[in-house]
């Protein structure tokens, strides 16, 4: 075994060898892959070996689908047989609210370039000949589902790797992980030790144990998960003998089944609601090619379903049950990328499905370790999408919730309970007493509405029963003054001698005066969005930084990276430190005057100042700015002052009529304002001018920020896209994000989100479209629930197109 290596990877299941194969043909040979065992002894060996394109995610199902069509490449390239069957697949609907939920995948693919089809019942009976078709409302066909040999596979990626000149190192335990005072890590085995610049955890069952040799405590468990093999099946037979071909794949959502040809018989597997995790607190490093024991009384439910889908089934043996462990973060999603505090240190785990995703995660991380970027967008991947608020008991929780709901509809407007509540601000209490609906954001409780007592969500597609609240709470602010709790944005304070020059380098804009606030793009090497915050100068107190909630791990690891050496410059996630609350509205400044003695008219207090001042007895950091695009307010202040704050609002305000609004209201004033937001408009694809943030950028300011040059270069070459807003002619449904945009007859684009704007009375969808067409006024449609929609661009926003009311 070599003593030194570029990169060392922890783990020889599919997503390790899959890392490995990547790294060595974008050109890093000096890496070298550790097995404690045989390659696949984790979960890969006995995997069902199913692979699909599908994903709630349009940029995951992009590298799905990257993965089944490398599985030829790395075939021919090392002479390993796969063992793929690209059998294609019908997904099936039982209920008319599934059938809404394929419809909106079938649309989701046209603009993938993955081939959906919605057929009738009678349709996937002729094509897959064991279902009922009186079970069903409706399927979908998929011509890219598969199967495929799970350690022909690995090996595959493995062998590939070695005669590209990377090495692999069997029978070779990790033990420990130290990291040098250069930077360099010790990768300590039970055969020496290797020194690393990086090193590389995809670890699988042992993921946790050896994210805690650096100290890491990653949100992944291990679920028991049971799938049964047949005897052979004469229909099987006959099929086989009447057409040539396999039985293909089917996925029964509302049986929580998924089903394929086995050689003569078949194979079903099931999520089962009575789920099972397995070795909740430490894997056991002896375990390797074991099967855990099966409980066919845990996964009866769901095989009478079966049996009654299939009917088939009921007149056939069970040759054999498999019962192994496989881990799940708590979304079910990767995690992937670096850890912020490990420079050098990468994960690659929890890829439960490993033969869909396998390749894609190999080709993101090589890309990110090599190029810097992950070459696209990841982020429901990114490992940074989790905090410390992601602790065992809450991973516990979340993955045996989400392990239940693998094939459950998630609707639009549903909040899963499981692991909550965990971070509440201080007005929890008192706003769940006003009928407070709450959802979660980075781990924190958010209020989405308020219902009045009797009435909750009912989840739908379509419009429902917080409709009615939603829009009371919007005619609150934009007719008075509503109050709404802000503590979800990520709140940062940047300090030191140098921070303004760091701040100029790392952000596009002008730095703002003391005293006031400027919206703040921050960019990539290569001119994209990376993120978008409000930078506000505090003066001799430094500088306030405000953005994504959910992203705060994510832009705090971009931030330290760029940190310079010598101390000069100090960032700081307040987090939980720093609540807030906003006013917004045409009486706000009323209510806000009221409930300070600081001088709040416009001619003192101008639309971006910032300032402190006591609100009551609470003293706070005030900023007039507000996502609803009205006269508005958000006010900062330390969480033992947030009660009182919010005390003296609500008093002062009583006079004027002030309400509590939630995040869906604040959804529908946005879209007022044609406002985007980070995660939906903004993300790490588009550049600022495709984004509608160029006039926010200081292309002409002395520092060199990142990506000014390729900012630039965007500029002079104008991009491929624009962000555009649509009004739809919607019928009792809105968009969520995700849906194809048609023109003339084509689809040329997607939307990123939207929803009803209540104040307008409009139905509102935001999206991309090739900037050729994006001044078109006519030939638009949004595909909506299966129907396609007529949609006209709104160019200037539905509400106080002049700005006049924020600033006034």
């Amino acid at each position: 075994m070599k003593s030194h290596a570029k990169v060392v990877i922890i783990g020889g299941g599919v997503v390790g060898c899959s890392v490995l194969f990547h790294l060595a043909r974008h050109g890093w040979t000096d890496v070298v892959l550790l097995e404690r065992d045989e390659l696949t002894s984790g979960s890969t060996w006995h995997a069902a070996g199913g692979m699909h394109t599908i994903n709630g995610d349009p940029n995951v199902a992009k590298l799905q689908k990257y993965t089944i069509n490398l599985y030829k490449e790395i075939e021919e390239l090392s002479g390993q047989a796969t063992g793929v069957h690209l059998t294609g697949g019908v997904l099936l609907a039982a209920t008319e609210a599934r059938l809404d939920w394929l419809r909106g995948v079938v649309a989701k693919g046209r603009y993938l370039g993955i081939e959906l089809e919605e057929i009738s019942p009678n349709e996937a009976a002729e094509l897959m000949p064991l279902l009922d078709p009186k079970q069903f409302v409706g399927a979908v066909r998929n011509k890219e589902d598969g199967h495929l040999d799970p350690s022909g596979v690995t090996h595959a990626y493995a062998k590939a790797a070695r005669k590209l000149g990377a090495e692999v190192e069997r029978f070779t335990k990790v033990e420990d992980i130290v990291r040098r005072p250069d930077g360099l890590w010790r990768v300590i085995t039970n055969k020496g030790e290797v020194v690393a610049e990086h090193v590389v955890n995809a670890g699988g069952l042992w993921a946790r144990e050896v994210g805690r040799m650096v100290g890491l405590e990653l949100p992944v468990l291990a679920m028991e998960h049971m799938y049964l093999i047949t005897e052979d099946m004469p229909e099987v037979a006959a099929w086989n003998a009447k057409t040539g071909t396999e039985i293909i794949h089917a996925v029964d959502f509302d049986g929580e089944l998924y089903l394929r040809q086995e050689r003569g018989g078949m194979l079903m597997g099931t999520y089962e609601k009575a789920n099972k995790p397995w070795s909740e607190y430490q894997t056991p490093w002896n375990f390797g090619h074991e099967l855990l024991e099966p409980d066919i009384d845990r996964i009866a439910p769901s095989l009478e379903v079966g049996f009654r889908h299939f009917p088939a089934f009921q007149n056939t043996g069970i040759k054999q049950i498999i019962n192994g462990p496989f881990t799940f973060a708590p979304d079910g999603n990767p995690l992937v990328g670096p850890v912020r505090g490990l420079p050098g240190f990468w994960v690659a785990c929890g890829v439960m499905a490993g033969f869909s995703q396998g390749g894609g995660v190999g080709l993101a991380l090589s890309n990110w370790m090599i190029e810097g970027d992950p070459g696209a967008d990841i982020w429901a991947m990114d490992v940074a999408r989790y905090g410390d608020w992601a602790t065992m008991a809450y991973t516990n929780a979340k993955v045996r919730e989400n392990y239940s709901r693998r094939f459950s509809i998630r609707f639009p407007n549903e909040e899963l309970p499981a692991g909550r509540p965990l971070k509440t601000t201080p007005v929890y209490d008192l706003l769940s007493a006003k009928g407070a609906q709450w959802g979660v954001a980075y781990g924190l409780e958010v209020p989405l509405w308020y219902a009045p007592e009797g009435v909750k969500d009912e989840f739908s597609w379509r419009r429902s029963s917080d409709f009615t609240q939603v829009a009371k709470e919007v005619a609150t602010v934009r007719d008075g003054v509503g109050l709404s709790e802000i503590s979800s944005f990520a709140k940062y304070k940047v300090t030191g001698e140098r921070a303004a020059a760091w701040l100029d380098r790392m952000l596009a804009c002008k730095l703002p005066k003391p005293g006031r606030m400027t919206l703040a793009p921050m960019l990539k090497q290569d001119g994209r969005l990376i993120g978008d915050f409000t930078l506000a100068n505090l003066g001799e107190d430094g500088w306030f930084l405000a953005g994504s909630g959910i992203a705060e791990q994510y832009h705090m690891r971009w931030f330290e990276k760029h940190l310079p050496d010598d101390g000069s410059v100090r960032i700081e996630a307040l987090g939980a430190k720093l609540t807030g609350l906003s006013i917004a509205g045409p009486k706000a400044r009323d209510v806000l005057a009221k409930a300070t003695r600081s001088d709040v008219s416009n001619a003192a207090f101008s639309f971006m100042a910032i300032g402190r001042m006591d609100i009551g007895m609470a003293p706070c950091l005030v900023g007039r700015v507000s996502y609803t695009g009205d006269l508005g307010y958000e006010i900062w202040v330390a969480p033992e002052y947030q009660r009182a704050a919010y005390q003296a609002l609500m008093a002062a305000g009583e006079e004027f009529g002030i309400g509590l609004f939630g995040s869906r209201a604040l959804n529908a004033l946005r879209l007022d304002k044609n406002y985007g937001s980070w995660g939906r408009e903004y993300r790490p694809i588009y550049g600022p001018l495709e984004a509608g943030l160029d006039r926010f950028v200081a292309y002409g300011k002395d520092a060199d920020f990142i990506g000014k040059a390729a900012a630039l270069a965007e500029r002079r070459q104008g991009g491929k896209l624009r962000l555009r807003a649509f009004i739809v002619d919607a019928d009792d449904a809105d968009v969520i994000g995700d849906e194809p945009i048609w023109f003339d007859g084509a689809v040329r684009g997607w939307v990123t989100s939207g929803g009803y704007a209540h104040h307008s009375k409009k139905s509102v969808a935001v999206g991309y479209v090739p900037k050729e067409i994006a001044d078109e006024s006519d030939g638009f449609e949004i595909e909506l629930l299966g129907k396609r929609h007529a949609a006209r661009i709104q160019a200037v926003p539905l509400f106080d197109a002049n700005f006049e009311r924020m600033r006034a």
